[in-house]
């Protein structure tokens, strides 16, 4: 059921808090670049007069250091969003979304990247939590529903044109068109791929490693993966123990959080090969086109994916067109919301190549979840080499958490994008006043 909306709601605050979690105190999340993370969110809520029947929930996600940073260039998107009514919002989110982006004094601070392209994002995938919720469904079949032209009016085609076209967009969208309903019936009742980072965090003991890495095959889980990068000598181990501990027919990926050039990329995962890593994820910076082709040439059969930190769909269309990854990973709150994924999830059906979501962090399993599945309903139409990042941690303080079983995940069927976080979290682990850092003092 949507809550009952009265007809001139509108958008009354946009509040913003620091939300972080001290997980550096076990080292879940560390890797080569970020040796003891504290997960963190710039947790952003609209609120309309309609109450707490109808409020948008979503987040930019960070590491710790910094969280302040992000919610500070949230809030300065304040003075776009208040006083919009939720009618003006919710019934073209792809103007609302290009009238932040397109901002000509906060683009400075951008061009689309940075901390002021991710507080766009989260607003955006605010603004979408909204609209689902005013209509009653969770966002990946408000999305699915949508006819492809609705879709296509969600992306900004700028700085797209000379790899995709509206037209060619279309043409993606109505060749999906006829399967929708079977596809949906087939999520619901069987869900979604999954894979786990949860064995290989870069602190875990070697005997922690391999007891997680048994317990995820026991859990049905056909993937897992491994960070990478500090030291080849460790990782060697590490990644033999991996793969003796799920056998031969378990794909391990492995990830070097953009640790290396381009050749020490190369000459380390020629060390690792012998233990047959499926995909190196990030081997280089986001940035580096070239240098990413290069390593892909350099590596194969191994495949080489990235887009944890890409800043934009231009990036992303750059390395399809450069032919420099084997898989495409979008992440829900690193570029500018659900309206820029939509053209990077079209992009990569042009361009064939597989999506498989970046989910480390807190809130990104709830949230890139609904784009997968919205991937496999209306644009790509298939989940061969697809998968989606799963980490078992810090779901509890979700009002409406992630369901994984038998290592797929289960397609959500409350409304909106699952970005809600309880209040009891909320207040515990508020920064720098909530208990839990207040007690660290």
């Amino acid at each position: 059921m949507s809550p009952a909306v009265p007809t001139a709601a509108r958008i009354t605050a946009l509040d913003v808090l620091d939300v972080r979690f001290p997980t550096s105190q076990s080292l879940d999340g560390s890797d080569a670049m970020n040796p003891e993370p504290d997960y963190s969110a710039a947790y952003v809520v609209l609120r309309t007069d309609a109450g707490d029947a109808l409020e948008g929930h979503a987040l930019a996600f960070t590491t710790g250091r910094g969280n302040d940073v992000q919610a500070a260039a949230i809030a300065a998107l304040t003075p776009h969003v208040v006083g919009l009514s939720v009618e003006e919002v919710c019934g073209d989110l792809g103007a609302f979304a290009r009238s932040l982006v397109h901002d000509a004094q906060l683009r400075w601070l951008g061009p689309e990247k940075g901390a002021m392209h991710m507080a766009t994002g989260a607003v955006v995938n605010a603004a979408w939590d909204l609209a689902a919720k005013r209509v009653g469904k969770p966002v990946w079949r408000f999305l699915g529903e949508m006819s492809p032209d609705e879709l296509v009016s969600q992306v900004d085609f700028r700085w797209l044109s000379d790899a995709l076209t509206p037209k060619e967009a279309l043409e993606i969208l109505r060749r999906a068109e006829p399967g929708r309903q079977e596809r949906t019936a087939r999520l619901l009742e069987n869900g979604y791929p999954a894979y786990t980072t949860t064995p290989g965090w870069l602190g875990y003991s070697d005997e922690k490693l391999a007891r997680l890495s048994r317990e995820a095959v026991a859990d049905g889980f056909t993937q897992i993966k491994l960070k990478v990068g500090a030291s080849l000598q460790d990782d060697v181990r590490r990644l033999r123990i991996a793969r003796e501990a799920v056998g031969d027919g378990i794909r391990i990926a492995v990830d070097a959080n953009q640790r290396w050039d381009v050749a020490p990329a190369i000459d380390w995962m020629r060390a690792l090969a012998p233990y047959d890593p499926y995909w190196i994820e990030e081997p280089t910076s986001p940035d580096d086109i070239l240098g990413h082709r290069a390593v892909r040439e350099g590596v194969a059969p191994i495949k080489v994916a990235t887009g944890e930190h890409v800043a934009n769909r231009v990036v992303f269309k750059q390395l399809l067109q450069a032919r420099a990854v084997d898989v495409v990973q979008i992440d829900s709150a690193r570029v500018g919301g659900v309206n820029e994924n939509i053209a990077i999830l079209l992009l990569a059906a042009k361009f064939g190549v597989p999506v498989c979501p970046h989910a480390g962090g807190v809130g990104l399993c709830e949230m890139v979840q609904h784009l997968s599945m919205f991937d496999y309903v209306a644009v790509s139409g298939t989940l061969d080499d697809r998968v989606i990042e799963f980490v078992d941690h810090l779901h509890e303080h979700f009002v409406d958490p992630v369901r994984v079983e038998n290592g797929r995940y289960l397609a959500p069927t409350l409304p909106g994008l699952g970005a809600r976080m309880r209040p009891d979290s909320l207040k515990e682990y508020s920064f720098p006043d909530g208990p839990v850092w207040s007690a660290r003092v």
